[in-house]
Parts: structure tokens; sequence; C-alpha cells
């Protein structure tokens, strides 16, 4: 865009003296601190681009993490209150992948996730509290049917446009969980005193949304 005090007249015309230059420029799309004021918008998560771990004490000295590898969701956003923006996510149990197949196989079964039974993880916010950059998304987590309600710290990434002409926001999210609050109970007590698997699970989220026009 040209302000008004370098717009070319009309009645002017282009010389080489008020030609717009542009050599030696490259056109990139900027990364924008939020959308615009008073806008309401819905994003789609980019799975590809979204990443839900997650990690626990194992013998009560190392950390094992993990992931859910098959994820997708859908962002409202109401820039002008944003309290009341939302957030719907679902996982599939069946994606848990720790890189080791005899685990996963454990945590799929009905020692853990009951994959089978129950095959969907569903997140559902409720409130929202804070400023459009760093806020907490509270929300109802249900696993194997049972909801219990956790509070996620959320940082805005930034937005920018991809290089095919799509919006793109991110956020990064992270928080915790008792695993025995949903009924994942499982464990083995250690002859040298503690258990096998930690109850405290904490959640790291990396998501990438693309704007539903």
């Amino acid at each position: 865009m040209y302000s008004k005090s370098s717009a070319i007249s009309p009645n002017t015309g282009v010389t080489a003296s008020n030609r717009p230059r542009f050599e030696g420029k490259t056109m990139t799309a900027p990364v924008q601190t939020a959308p615009a004021t008073g806008a309401k918008t819905t994003w789609k998560l980019d799975p590809t681009h979204t990443l839900v771990e997650f990690s626990a004490k194992h013998l009560m000295i190392t950390t094992v993490k993990g992931r859910f590898a098959d994820v997708e969701g859908i962002i409202n956003v109401d820039e002008k209150t944003p309290r009341n923006s939302s957030v719907e996510a679902t996982l599939k149990a069946v994606s848990i992948d720790t890189r080791t197949d005899q685990r996963d196989q454990h945590l799929r079964s009905g020692d853990f996730l009951n994959a089978e039974q129950y095959p969907e993880i569903k997140f559902r916010s409720t409130s929202i509290e804070g400023d459009r950059k760093e806020f907490k998304l509270m929300g109802d987590l249900t696993i194997r049917d049972v909801t219990r309600p956790v509070t996620l710290n959320v940082q805005f990434e930034g937005q920018t446009k991809d290089p095919w002409g799509g919006e793109r926001v991110g956020f990064s999210a992270s928080g915790k969980i008792d695993r025995r609050d949903f009924g994942l109970t499982w464990n083995q007590v250690l002859e040298a005193g503690g258990v096998a698997v930690g109850n405290e699970i904490k959640i790291g989220i990396e998501v990438e949304a693309v704007k539903v026009e």
C-alpha cells in the first residue's frame, strides 16, 4: 500500500523518477501478533503439524514420553470477546505411540486406555482466562467415558499466511492430570519400594491450525 503523500497522480504518469521500485526485495508473509480485532473465525487443526505429547515416570527414576498420532479439532475464536472462544479436540486412543510396540499394546489394553471399547479421548473447553497472548484454557477431558476438568496453560505463537494463500495460527500448551482420576489405576509395586508407573501425567501440545473459509 502507498501513503497518500507518495501516491502517483493520474495526471503525471509514471516516469523514471516516480516509478515504484521493487528491485532486490523479496515478498514474504509477516507473522502477525493476533487476528484482527472483532473477528470471529474458525480454525481446523492441521494434524501433520500438531503434536500431542505426554510423559510419565517409569520405575520412579526416569521419564517415558509418548504421543497420540491421530488428532483432530476445531478452534472457534472470538477476538472481540476472547472468553467466548472455544476448542474441541479428539484423539484416537489406538494411535498412542511410545516407540515400543509391546508397551503401546499394553497401553491400548484394558489395563489402561481400553482403546477397543473407548476408541476416542475428547476435550471440550468450558472457559478461558487471560489475554490474547497467554491464557488458561479450562475444559472437560474424557478418557474411558470418565470426564474430569483440566486446565491448560496456553501461549499464542503467532499468525501467518502459508505458501498456498491460507491463514495459519500456532499455539503451545501444557498441563498435567492424575491418571487415577480417569480410572487408569494399573500399577506394580517395586521390590525396592515405589511403583512402576507414575500417576502424574504431564501434557505438552503444539498446535498449528488452518483458517476455515
